[in-house]
């Protein structure tokens, strides 16, 4: 049996070969007590009419949209 690492490598090349690549996001751990306040101090800080309109606008644009 092939390691695990030429395994990844044989599957990278078959996603490859099918036009797909692949893409490694990192993103905040949303579990971090730290992580939690930063966000919620900066939602605290948004402009509430500003965010309806974006909003609004974001739903009215929307192709899944039911309307």
């Amino acid at each position: 049996m092939a390691k695990p690492a030429e395994r990844m490598k044989d599957m990278r090349e078959r996603r490859r070969a099918r036009g797909l690549r692949e893409l490694r996001l990192v993103v905040p751990d949303a579990r971090s007590l730290t992580v939690r306040k930063r966000v919620a101090k900066q939602v605290s800080g948004l402009d509430r009419v500003r965010e309806l309109e974006a909003t609004r606008w974001a739903e009215s644009v929307s192709e899944f949209d039911a309307r």
